[in-house]
């Protein structure tokens, strides 16, 4: 229970005549009385916050930057009208800065016996999970001078997922694969090793794609048609190390990995291909097998969205031996990690051989375009300095790659915004290549 502004302006305003004609505790009394006793009756006509009955309903996820609508329905059981304000209280970051006020505070008034709803609209700023906190439910009285307060647990959780940002680029690179498909009009025949139709022989045909049994079989000349592998298997491996905790821009390098996982999913999924997914760092914190079809991204993106960087060094013994028994076939393992010099020279490098002698291995990384920007600076001394120390940081990231690159790794280097198309660009090789 709580006085309103209102009864403590009423008390106010009543001490300035007692002041004048009636100081002392008579004038107190003629005063305060009446207006205690409006009060206490305010109260008693105020409806009962705690037994009113609270549920919820609405959004369960929202990708990053969109909104959520969650609704609170308040189901008035007693014989008083509820005349209330209502606080809907979330964490911090499920709402844009400086919106909280306006976005979780509601008025209502329910009739005895009815029900409202009201919603509250969530713009969360982080992934992963977003609990509701108390509703806290203050009644008003007839006259409006005393309240009745509770707060009730009402749980409800949110799931923030993955932005999906490079999702734009999903139709150039579906293009791009019905090419190498051989499925839309083209100057050149798509390529691959897996056998894909028979077709009548035209001049100009390699003449090693003859099919001389079937050939035989009919009246024309037979050729093979090709086309990229299919089936194949795909796992993303994302490093959830300290070394993804690095800030690039506005959000952690883990995000931008997530990212470029997603597109490449997305593309994998429609050629045909299996994926899997392993988030690691000294255990596993997320896996993801099993999936197929349309399953993959929901799958994906809802395993990624609770994932956050931990500051601790990645195990790439422990890394390396996870994602030999999660890809027990032939596979592309695609890693997601950094390419700085100590943790690939002094984790990465002495269990490479493992991974490379079964499988193929991709190696994206995510750059900072800052240091770039640093490279290019001159004009005074200590813009020459930090364009010294751009060029010797960006000439130890190159040494890592070619090192990687001899023990027959394909290396992704890019910024956040270029990582997602040049990993998915580097997949599309890979398979007109036949090396998955």
């Amino acid at each position: 229970m709580a006085l309103t502004g209102r009864a403590a302006l009423l008390a106010a305003l009543g001490s300035i005549p007692v002041g004048i004609l009636e100081p002392g505790w008579t004038g107190m009394l003629a005063v305060n009385g009446p207006l205690a006793l409006a009060c206490a009756c305010d109260y008693a006509l105020a409806a009962p916050v705690r037994r009113l009955l609270l549920t919820r309903s609405g959004d369960t996820s929202v990708r990053l930057g969109d909104t959520a609508n969650v609704t609170l329905t308040v189901t008035n059981p007693t014989r008083r009208p509820l005349r209330a304000q209502l606080r809907d209280a979330w964490p911090p970051s499920a709402w844009q800065p400086g919106t909280e006020t306006e976005a979780s505070r509601h008025r209502l008034a329910v009739p005895p016996g009815e029900r409202r709803r009201v919603t509250t609209r969530l713009r969360p700023t982080r992934r992963g999970d977003r609990q509701a906190d108390l509703v806290t439910i203050r009644s008003y009285g007839p006259l409006g001078l005393f309240t009745r307060q509770s707060a009730h647990k009402v749980p409800w959780t949110v799931r923030v997922l993955p932005p999906f940002t490079s999702r734009k680029h999903l139709p150039s690179r579906l293009a791009r694969l019905r090419e190498l498909d051989g499925r839309t009009s083209a100057l050149t025949r798509g390529k691959g090793t897996e056998f894909d139709s028979l077709r009548e022989y035209v001049p100009g045909d390699d003449t090693r794609s003859i099919d001389w049994r079937a050939t035989a079989r009919q009246s024309s000349v037979a050729v093979r048609t090709w086309r990229p592998e299919r089936d194949r298997h795909i796992l993303l491996v994302l490093d959830t190390g300290r070394t993804s905790a690095g800030r690039v821009g506005d959000a952690p390098r883990l995000d931008a990995s997530m990212d470029a996982a997603l597109l490449l999913a997305a593309l994998a999924s429609r050629a045909g291909d299996r994926l899997a997914l392993l988030a690691y760092d000294r255990r596993v914190r997320a896996l993801v097998q099993g999936s197929t079809g349309g399953d993959v991204l929901p799958s994906l993106v809802n395993a990624m969205a609770a994932l956050e960087p931990e500051l601790v060094e990645t195990d790439a013994r422990g890394l390396t031996a996870t994602a030999l028994r999660t890809a027990p076939r032939r596979s592309l393992i695609v890693l997601l990690t950094t390419l700085d010099a100590a943790p690939v020279e002094q984790g990465l490098l002495p269990v490479l051989p493992q991974l490379t002698r079964r499988h193929t291995v991709l190696v994206a990384s995510v750059a900072d375009p800052h240091i770039a920007r640093m490279a290019q600076a001159r004009g005074n001394a200590e813009a020459v300095y930090e364009a010294a120390a751009a060029a010797r940081a960006q000439d130890e990231r190159r040494r890592t790659a070619e090192q990687l690159r001899r023990h027959g790794v394909t290396v992704v280097d890019a910024t956040p915004e270029e990582l997602a198309p040049a990993l998915a660009d580097a997949y599309l090789a890979l398979k007109a290549a036949g090396r998955l």
